[in-house]
């Protein structure tokens, strides 16, 4: 439930229960007399969330204030039952050694990320999701060579060998925004695939499909591997999908390839992520939440190895002792409609809540 309107109805009261549908964002209680009154009167002046929080709180007078001290009352009754029973040290135990990321909001960052989609995606590829995710260390040992390897796993499990969704992480410094996700006939959309020189869909399709053939051939068994196995997935379109620099480079072609452009490297530090789907919006959401947790994870292996080795690579502050928990930073990246009209905020409130029992979110 995202809206609802019951205004001017015979209303008396307001179920505490709205306060539980996260998604609810516009509500209209105008014109009801309430037995209440200090909610009748925020009906009339006060903004959706307000409201809520207060139907939270209990309403008849109970503030927020009121409500943050029972809160936290019942947390130390509960810490103090874990304890009597012997399960609370474990539990703060667990609750230190979860992974954090706190997240940026559009409205604290000076240049928000924008990534504008074209109407034609919408038979092609409609859904789109992207984030920023700041202060991954890929440098030490095989840490970009796992990094990468989780793609690949993630693209095989959850995404289904990319039928369902395809990932694309890019390195951040190397974008030019704004981002535009649009698409273009085979024959014009221009792309420099990773570990190739530039050239068209059209023509990079057609290579990859001889050099399916070839392996076939050499390996004699139906199978192939790498881009080979999902050309199947472009069969019968008349335009791919690509997301596009403000410089109109192709830095992405899903589900095919990336561009070597935007290529991750070991310096990279902050990275730009993308899921595409022609499926649901819901599975470019869960794969992202996934991903995220997944990158987490990796970091803190490569931060936790890194300082039991000793190692003397050059000091970093994220790897000094004590720092291992330091959280990843996520900025919330906007996708509009050409004009300029919000169709999806990622991560929002609800967003992260697939993986949240293993990740600590900072909002």
């Amino acid at each position: 439930l995202q809206s609802l309107d019951v205004a001017n109805n015979q209303l008396r009261e307001l179920p505490a229960a709205l306060a539980d549908c996260p998604r609810l964002k516009e509500a209209n209680f105008r014109g009801n007399q309430l037995r209440d009154k200090r909610l009748e009167k925020m009906v009339n002046g006060c903004q959706t969330k307000a409201i809520l929080e207060y139907l939270r709180a209990g309403g008849r007078g109970k503030g927020k204030a009121e409500s943050a001290r029972e809160e936290v009352r019942k947390k130390k009754r509960e810490k103090q039952q874990k304890k009597d029973s012997g399960d609370g040290e474990q539990d703060e135990v667990e609750e230190a050694s979860k992974l954090l990321v706190k997240v940026l909001h559009v409205s604290e960052n000076p240049a928000p990320l924008v990534v504008k989609v074209s109407p034609g995606v919408k038979d092609v590829r409609a859904f789109i999701v992207c984030c920023v995710l700041k202060g991954v260390n890929l440098k030490p040992g095989n840490a970009l060579k796992r990094f990468l390897s989780m793609q690949t796993k993630l693209h095989e499990d959850i995404c289904e060998k990319r039928t369902v969704a395809t990932i694309a992480t890019h390195d951040l410094q190397l974008i030019k925004a704004p981002l535009t996700y649009d698409v273009q006939p085979p024959d014009e959309l221009k792309i420099v695939p990773l570990g190739r020189k530039e050239i068209k869909a059209k023509d990079l399709l057609r290579q990859l499909q001889l050099e399916a053939e070839e392996q076939r051939k050499q390996k004699k068994r139906q199978n192939v591997s790498g881009l080979h196995k999902y050309l199947q997935l472009l069969d019968g379109k008349d335009h791919y999908p690509c997301l596009l620099d403000a410089e109109g480079a192709v830095i992405s072609f899903p589900p095919i390839t990336n561009s070597e452009k935007t290529k991750i490297r070991k310096e990279t530090r902050d990275l730009f992520l993308e899921v595409t789907s022609d499926t649901s919006l819901q599975i470019c959401k869960d794969v992202m939440d996934t991903l995220i947790l997944k990158i987490a994870e990796l970091n803190r292996s490569t931060l936790e190895n890194k300082e039991g080795s000793g190692s003397d690579m050059e000091s970093d502050a994220l790897c000094g002792p004590g720092n291992l928990n330091l959280p990843l930073v996520m900025e919330q990246v906007r996708v509009v409609d050409t004009d300029g009209n919000l169709k999806v905020l990622y991560p929002s409130k609800t967003d992260l809540a697939t993986v949240s029992s293993l990740l600590t979110v900072i909002r």
